[in-house]
């Protein structure tokens, strides 16, 4: 029989904060800035540099999109951070209600992925 796994209201409190969250993220990015503002090199510099197939891409930026990449990045660690709390609640569930195959010996939390 096949379940379904989409949006439910029996999913626990703490994971419907997740997707919360989530959906009031803004903008996302991937990558690094730098901000140069060495005295004599003409005023500040913004760079972006990110991995575009397995290989560094750097960009020079303007002040208004440094800002607003830094944003976004922040954003996309947010979201990574709030993932890996969803990844673990869903484990969590999956331990808790499904039935488990027969074991000889109990799994540790780290094998469950719980830790």
């Amino acid at each position: 029989m096949k379940r379904a796994f989409r949006s439910s209201p029996n999913w626990p409190a703490a994971y419907r904060r997740c997707q919360d969250q989530l959906s009031r993220l803004g903008w996302l990015a991937l990558g690094s800035l730098v901000e140069r503002n060495k005295p004599g090199q003409g005023g500040p510099r913004y760079q972006w540099s990110r991995r575009v197939k397995g290989k560094t891409i750097t960009v020079a930026l303007s002040q208004e999109q440094f800002r607003w990449l830094r944003s976004a990045i922040a954003n996309q660690r947010k979201a990574r951070k709030i993932l890996a709390r969803m990844q673990q609640l869903t484990l969590q569930q999956m331990w808790k209600t499904l039935p488990e195959a027969p074991r000889r010996k109990p799994l540790s939390q780290k094998t469950l992925g719980l830790k």
